[in-house]
């Protein structure tokens, strides 16, 4: 998939105008879930929003409990409900686990997009052997893996296998849950560059191959300073500092 840099990461947002306000601003690709209870919200705002909704790359992603072969299509059309809209462009499988079953989800959801349901299938939280699993069965390549990313977790395994089979990486906890911005390499990196260790932490993340990012922002200026972070350029110095954080800590760990 053709993802934009920087897209809309909604858990926790139960605001339909912070989301209107986020596409409006130009954000194009919003990423919603059934866990996070909020697709009717990402609904409203893209109803609220005046921008086509042909412009948008919607997705969101199956819970572990609705995994079942069998019960796929009935969580999928449950999703759409919620969202009020027709298709999604990305629908993921959150995490290989609970009842996930390759041999019986990955069908099913190839079924949904035969059926233009879903115009992409993608993963999310999967490891490189679950990756080649997953390859094996579904029709089309894998639309994306979406993952955590950020410099205190390098998922180097993940974004390898990403390089190889040349499919994209979305990052979540780009900001490292926070963290970031009391990085103290962080913090001098981006005094350096006269912006925030926020946006370096998000600059750092894009600037690997294959990987576009969707950090989570609720209020307008959060928003609008994620999106500009993909302005800044990093140059060798400023990512070997980064790649040599020596801390390794996982938000959500499988």
């Amino acid at each position: 998939m053709d993802l934009p840099p920087v897209g809309l990461g909604t858990m926790g947002n139960g605001d339909p105008e912070s989301v209107a306000a986020a596409i409006e601003m130009g954000y194009r690709h919003l990423d919603t879930a059934q866990i996070y209870d909020n697709e009717a919200v990402v609904g409203d705002g893209i109803a609220l929003a005046d921008v086509p909704r042909e412009e948008l790359t919607v997705a969101t992603k199956l819970w572990i409990d609705t995994l079942a072969g069998a019960d796929v299509r009935e969580s999928a059309a449950a999703s759409l409900d919620r969202l009020g809209l027709d298709s999604v462009e990305l629908l993921y499988v959150h995490r290989p686990r609970g009842d996930y079953d390759p041999e019986t989800t990955l069908p099913a959801m190839d079924e949904l997009v035969d059926d233009g349901l879903v115009d992409n299938v993608g993963v999310s939280n999967f490891l490189p052997d679950q990756l080649d699993r997953a390859r094996e069965i579904l029709d089309a390549p894998i639309a994306a893996n979406q993952v955590e990313l950020h410099p205190y977790y390098k998922n180097e395994p993940v974004l390898a296998d990403a390089r190889e089979h040349d499919y994209p990486v979305v990052a979540y906890s780009p900001l490292i849950g926070g963290e970031a911005f009391e990085d103290e390499v962080l913090v001098d990196v981006a005094e350096k560059h006269d912006t925030t260790a926020a946006a370096v932490s998000i600059a750092w993340v894009l600037a690997h191959e294959n990987v576009v990012t969707i950090p989570k922002a609720g209020s307008r200026e959060h928003q609008r300073a994620n999106l500009e972070a993909q302005q800044l350029d990093l140059d060798d110095a400023d990512i070997a500092r980064i790649d040599a954080i020596d801390r390794e800590h996982e938000l959500y760990p499988e």
